[in-house]
């Protein structure tokens, strides 16, 4: 719990914090790169899945309705996917190497296996006790 709770809790501060840095000291750099919208993308999805990654966190504590390796995992693939799907949007809207761009689909499949790791469990279900 303490170890989820603490990567989601910096998922969620370093979201706020690029989205500021991408609103106000960035905003200049990214309009004349044109690349204002991949910072903002970046920021979308690395908010979302980082509130999605803490209610997983405080979920597992809960009487579980889904067995707790699957939010585990769920919330695992998430933090994985905020750094790859994100964090190569990040960087590319910065100015790095085109060769990144293989990353942030790569991140974005991180994500998906996320929400598949709740739809399995959901499914696979049986009642807790």
């Amino acid at each position: 719990m303490k170890t989820s709770l603490f990567w989601t809790g910096i998922a969620g501060l370093t979201g706020v914090v690029l989205g500021a840095l991408g609103a106000h000291q960035l905003k200049d750099f990214l309009m004349t790169r044109g690349t204002t919208s991949i910072w903002e993308t970046a920021v979308f999805y690395h908010l979302i899945h980082s509130v999605a990654a803490f209610s997983i966190a405080l979920f597992s504590q809960a009487k579980p309705l889904v067995e707790p390796k699957w939010i585990t995992r769920a919330g695992t693939l998430w933090l994985i996917g905020i750094s790859l799907f994100s964090g190569s949007l990040y960087v590319l809207a910065l100015g790095s190497p085109k060769w990144l761009g293989p990353v942030t689909p790569l991140g974005g499949l991180f994500l998906l296996a996320g929400w598949s790791q709740v739809l399995i469990g959901a499914c696979n279900t049986k009642a807790v006790k």
